[in-house]
């Protein structure tokens, strides 16, 4: 194809007098394309494509008959409809018509304004916390105008998380934007996408709460909030290489002061934006916040038990007083506060990421006398101990009874050991010999085993010989000659019962 430009030259030199030879020689084109340039007036000729229209509505059809494929569209057509149109052919009118694909819309341009927007967005990342690898959720908070970010990280992201990461952030500015847009993400919207999104009541009363409104962007159009994207580009290329996080805990500590400290006082952009400057211009056009607005929570119901001890996510937390009656726990972002009929009993910060079965007890209260019965806090290794020494049996037993997965361990071994203790030794090696033979890990069928050893008579009482001459003796015939015993008190109590 030639180039418009090259037409164009074509044309004006064939007006100034040059011949088509000269023309031809100079252009490095054929005679022939310069006459038909020239006939053409060196203008660009239209693409001239025989147009074969097929309706609409029997393309739209077809298509969801045959679940988008297509191929299969395309046999449907030629074989059903008699309609002969080649295969790129009907590949493009289902493009131009937007049926295969959505036609591509033009977007435009956001103001940058002051007070007006926020963004929010979630990204997953694989960090090495201390010598362990962990899957962390970063969220980050992002106020358009002024670029201030709020950045931090859960080992789990839901919508509780989600509202307390906002409060959090929101507070630590004491102001809000007017929206904050957020992606098609099921924690804040009920159905819908984009501009046809219905946000959750509950976090429409929520968001009001703090003076914004949330907002999905179009599907697809995640550009809606470049400067979130592009601030977890800037986490991935500044803020974790050459660091080391030695625990959740530090992980979020560094990024706080990275990203209200460090990123909030270093220019951005080609403009040289300082976002803490500009955030005291866009302050006054911000949402003031009350100081005093409270934190988000989520109650649970727990028992008490005989200790004293309520359990929550793993911990146990020392309940005041002497009763076992049901308590409420909020569980807050950072802390726990224990109620019962209104009045809280204790408050308590939660530990930190990774400590399980621990014992809590509010400053200046002595801690119970006895703790719960944890058992998980005393793996049973003396018992797995006396058992081996039984007998050689028994080692191999044990190691093909605590190789599956789904066999609780220590409560196996404490009851094996149980066992062991009201068993003798060699009943009890010849029913683990048994046991093993079998691929039996079930404590009552061992038990079982126990006692059908018994009954085959490993542990038989030896048998007695009796002198058959005792009824010589003098006492067994003087026994002989007494008065049979009055047995009738037993014939009327039996005739008491009947009555």
């Amino acid at each position: 194809m030639i180039e418009a430009d090259k037409r164009r030259a074509i044309f004006l030199m064939h007006q100034d007098g040059m011949s088509d030879r000269e023309i031809s020689r100079r252009m490095g084109v054929s005679r022939n394309t310069v006459r038909v340039i020239i006939e053409q007036q060196g203008a660009m000729p239209p693409i001239r494509r025989a147009k074969q229209r097929i309706d609409e509505e029997l393309l739209r059809r077809l298509y969801v008959e045959c679940n988008g494929f297509a191929q299969r569209v395309h046999e449907k057509l030629v074989e059903e409809e008699g309609i002969e149109v080649t295969y790129p052919t009907l590949t493009r009118m289902l493009r131009q018509l937007g049926i295969s694909k959505p036609k591509k819309e033009r977007c435009d341009r956001v103001p940058d304004e002051p007070g007006v927007e926020m963004q929010h967005d979630t990204s997953p990342y694989r960090l090495k916390l201390a010598e362990k690898w962990m899957r962390v959720q970063a969220s980050m908070l992002y106020l358009r105008y002024s670029k201030r970010r709020y950045l931090k990280f859960y080992p789990a992201f839901n919508r509780f998380k989600m509202k307390c990461f906002l409060h959090e952030a929101l507070m630590f500015w004491g102001c809000s934007a007017k929206q904050c847009i957020i992606d098609n993400t099921n924690l804040a919207r009920l159905r819908g996408t984009g501009a046809n999104a219905v946000i959750l009541p509950e976090m429409e009363r929520f968001g009001g709460r703090y003076g914004f409104e949330f907002r999905c962007h179009e599907k697809g159009h995640a550009n809606r909030k470049a400067g979130e994207e592009r601030s977890f580009w800037t986490v991935v290329t500044n803020f974790f290489p050459g660091r080391t996080f030695e625990s959740l805990e530090d992980l979020n500590r560094q990024a706080l002061e990275w990203a209200t400290v460090r990123m909030d006082n270093r220019a951005q952009g080609k403009a040289g934006l300082i976002p803490a400057k500009a955030f005291e211009f866009e302050r006054q056009y911000l949402v003031e916040l009350p100081a005093h607005l409270p934190a988000p929570y989520r109650p649970h119901q727990r028992g008490v038990d005989e200790y004293g001890y309520a359990a929550f996510d793993g911990n146990y937390y020392w309940v005041p007083g002497t009763g076992r009656e049901d308590v409420t726990v909020l569980e807050y972002a950072d802390r726990l506060k224990i109620y019962r009929a209104r009045t809280c009993l204790a408050e308590y910060a939660l530990p930190a990421h990774g400590i399980k079965n621990a014992l809590f007890d509010p400053p200046g209260v002595s801690k119970a006398a006895r703790g719960p019965r944890n058992r998980k806090n005393r793996p049973p290794q003396q018992e797995e101990q006396h058992l081996r020494a039984i007998g050689e049996s028994v080692g191999p037993y044990l190691d093909f009874a605590l190789k599956p997965k789904g066999i609780q361990r220590n409560g196996f071994l404490r009851k094996l050991h149980a066992l062991s203790l009201k068993t003798a030794p060699r009943l009890f090696l010849r029913s683990i010999e048994r046991a093993h033979k079998y691929r039996i890990i079930d404590i009552a069928t061992i038990e079982r085993i126990i006692a059908l050893n018994m009954t085959e008579g490993i542990q038989r009482l030896p048998l007695v010989e009796v002198d058959q001459a005792f009824r010589e003796r003098d006492a067994y015939r003087e026994g002989r000659l007494t008065d049979p015993p009055d047995l009738s008190i037993y014939e009327q109590t039996q005739e008491d019962e009947d009555e």
